[in-house]
């Protein structure tokens, strides 16, 4: 599969994600630039963490129109996969890729530090692969509340589109196991047509021995093996 790892001014998980896409998992990655006006072909783009225009008005709100979007979104569109992990989460909900958004965390102060989080949907690409009862994996915003509103959240309970929740080690879904607010303890979300995915959490920073946690390389394996 042929990825495409967009960098805006403020990327900072850009090399993490190409590192393992490339090192880990041996697939072809095009870096895209947020000046571009073609993303050159690629399978599943990818939006990755970062403070991209230095978070200015609110996260992600101006990189929505860096030219890169108007083919990211139009690549959506068509069914081509899309994921944004957490500035990218952000980027998607601007865009309106993905729906609800992503508020200041209810403590009002940036986190960072490792998570649990439970699968949800039992028919994404991203999740279908997962057995285990959690996955241990960093997250590291101000801004990573999910919200939206009783009909919205209705729909993504029904049409099993919420990917992950924050949860316990154990797996058990509690306020205590919730670091940031989000309703439903909802970690991460996928669009109705399920081809664009968003996650607050890092899984690229949990994908290798190096750094001794390699929990979130399965979230790619899956991703691999279903798309």
């Amino acid at each position: 599969m042929k990825f495409g790892v967009v960098t805006f001014p403020g990327s900072n998980c850009d090399q993490d994600m190409i590192d393992v896409l490339t090192e880990q998992l041996g697939q072809t990655v095009v870096n895209l630039w947020h000046k571009d006006s073609s993303i050159q072909n690629v399978d599943f783009v990818i939006l990755p963490g970062g403070f991209s225009y230095g978070d200015y008005l609110r996260s992600g709100a101006i990189a929505r129109f860096s030219p890169i979007m108007n083919e990211v979104v139009n690549h959506a569109k068509r069914g081509g996969y899309v994921m944004g992990i957490c500035n990218g989460f952000q980027i998607l909900t601007e865009t309106g890729l993905v729906e609800g958004a992503l508020l200041h965390n209810t403590n009002q102060r940036f986190i960072c530090k490792n998570v649990y989080l439970k699968p949800s949907s039992k028919s994404s690409a991203l999740t279908k692969n997962l057995s285990g009862v959690s996955y241990k994996i960093p997250i590291a915003h101000g801004e990573g509340r999910f919200y939206a509103d009783e009909p919205i959240l209705k729909k993504l309970e029904d049409n099993d589109q919420i990917l992950f929740r924050y949860c316990e080690e154990g797996g058990a879904v509690t306020e205590n196991a919730n670091p940031n607010g989000s309703l439903n303890n909802i970690a991460g979300i996928t669009n109705q047509s399920k081809n664009v995915f968003g996650m607050m959490p890092h899984p690229e920073r949990a994908a290798s021995s190096v750094l001794s946690n390699q929990d979130g390389l399965v979230l790619f394996q899956s991703l691999l093996h279903n798309c």
